[in-house]
């Protein structure tokens, strides 16, 4: 674990370990060595600590293992396993959806089968999310947009809006969850409202982003 994913007290940030999955998810895919032009998008983060772990710390020796936990008719959930050597820190589940030029989901292609399907074992996962609704009474803030929060499809990369929640939270999660209901673009004038337990980024009155979480 290095410098730029440390918090002042040297405990991984969220946004460093939400970098962490997708990199691993997407050297993962390309081991498979299946040429696909699609690209996935995250449209659903859950982390937990584990029975004995913690967040990890600045210089901490990181394993991540990954494999592909279910899959519906146009999503895949990717878990993975953080390890400190051979101690189980930290579990996350991700739903993953493929999407079109337009942002359109694409069904499950047989060549995702092909390589996941002996893992995958026919367990089918929800790719249903519960409707955001803003707690009453939610402290708000705005949340500017920068250039460099943009990936290469033009939206605010999964990473860099984990880092509006750690803006909120006074100390590292036991739970967390991030659940996108629609893209953050350049240009969006987005507000941050947080409560005890939830955040959500807002955008002309649109829960763009919603998460909940427990300390």
């Amino acid at each position: 674990m290095r410098l730029g994913d440390s918090g002042p007290n040297g405990v991984l940030r969220l946004d460093g370990l939400a970098r962490m999955l997708q990199d691993v998810a997407t050297d993962d895919a390309e081991d498979t060595g299946v040429v696909n032009q699609d690209v996935w998008v995250v449209r659903r983060t859950a982390v937990r600590v584990a029975d004995g772990g913690q967040w990890p710390k600045y210089l901490d020796q990181l394993r991540l293992v990954t494999w592909c936990g279910g899959y519906g008719a146009a999503w895949a959930e990717r878990r993975t396993n953080v390890f400190c050597h051979d101690q189980l820190l930290l579990e996350a589940a991700s739903l993953w959806v493929p999407i079109d030029e337009t942002g359109h989901p694409l069904r499950i292609r047989p060549s995702f089968h092909e390589v996941y399907g002996e893992a995958l074992n026919g367990r089918k996962v929800s790719g249903r999310v519960p409707e955001p609704v803003v707690a009453e009474g939610a402290a708000q803030r705005c949340w500017t947009l920068r250039v460099a929060d943009l990936d290469i499809i033009g939206h605010v990369n999964n990473a860099a809006i984990w880092q509006a929640v750690t803006e909120v939270l006074p100390s590292t999660p036991r739970y967390v969850a991030m659940v996108h209901h629609g893209s953050l673009e350049a240009g969006d004038e987005v507000t941050l409202f947080s409560s005890d337990a939830g955040i959500w980024l807002v955008v002309a009155g649109q829960v763009r982003v919603s998460v909940e979480f427990a300390l």
